[in-house]
């Protein structure tokens, strides 16, 4: 789908808003916890759920327990492990059916052992290979994960920046934002999702398809109508928006879209 020029969408009290983490909200960085989390992030996203009553949730590949530890004191509605785990507004953890990990854990630490510049994160549901720091060993990672799981059930393989996310086969960050569209607060509202991750794409489908908008954060080919062009940009477009929730905010006139 073409991108149009413009400004970003508005944040409205119809709006509800789903946000990615990595490279949405915070920079992406070496290693998974060396981000940095802005000053005003926690304050910026306490504010706007308490203007949308609460309907403003995070979609991510992280466990739950990284999401709440960089946001301290502030726990949200969370999507985590691209959407093997989905914590409601009422506290409730929805999680996807166990999937047999043997194959692809074992696959992905024979890779470690062998290349010092790879990493493997393990989650609760889900697991990543991380090579940023060997970027040349991309085929080697993806042949030796895919062979793993053709040998497994019940598995998906996605390819991120730097990053193969393996996890439960039938979870997305599509499908969790329809399950929090599901549920109050968000429900009967307009969806609004800002990710910057081939991971994300499912979740711009959804939100369009539900007749709500999607941001890409910064370059790459997306589904998505409107593009910014980096981490400070959306920022600056969630600061105005605490601002005043109305129809007419639009973020602060810094916004121009990327073609």
């Amino acid at each position: 789908m073409p991108i149009s020029p413009g400004t970003l969408p508005c944040i409205t009290p119809a709006t509800a808003l789903f946000l990615d983490f990595d490279g949405t909200l915070v920079a992406l960085a070496s290693q998974p916890e060396l981000v940095q989390v802005p000053p005003t992030l926690t304050a910026t996203l306490a504010a706007l759920s308490g203007q949308l009553n609460g309907a403003l949730a995070l979609v991510s590949g992280r466990p739950l327990f990284d999401l709440d530890h960089f946001l301290a004191p502030l726990q949200l509605p969370a999507a985590a492990e691209h959407g093997a785990q989905r914590r409601a507004p009422d506290g409730r953890l929805h999680s996807a059916p166990w999937a047999d990990l043997h194959h692809v854990i074992e696959a992905a630490q024979a890779l470690v052992q062998q290349h010092p510049g790879l990493r493997l994160e393990r989650k609760t549901l889900a697991l990543s290979l991380h090579y940023r720091h060997a970027p040349e060993l991309e085929t080697l990672c993806l042949q030796v994960m895919r062979e793993a799981v053709e040998r497994s059930t019940g598995i998906d393989l996605m390819q991120g920046k730097f990053v193969i996310d393996l996890k439960p086969a039938g979870v997305s960050k599509g499908t969790a934002i329809a399950g929090f569209m599901d549920e109050a607060p968000f429900a009967g509202r307009l969806p609004l999702f800002a990710g910057d991750d081939v991971t994300d794409e499912a979740g711009f489908e959804a939100v369009q398809r539900m007749g709500g908008q999607a941001i890409k954060v910064g370059p790459g080919p997306t589904l998505a109508q409107h593009r910014c062009a980096g981490v400070a940009e959306l920022a600056a477009w969630l600061q105005a928006a605490t601002t005043t929730v109305t129809p007419a905010v639009c973020g602060n006139g810094t916004e121009r879209l990327s073609a």
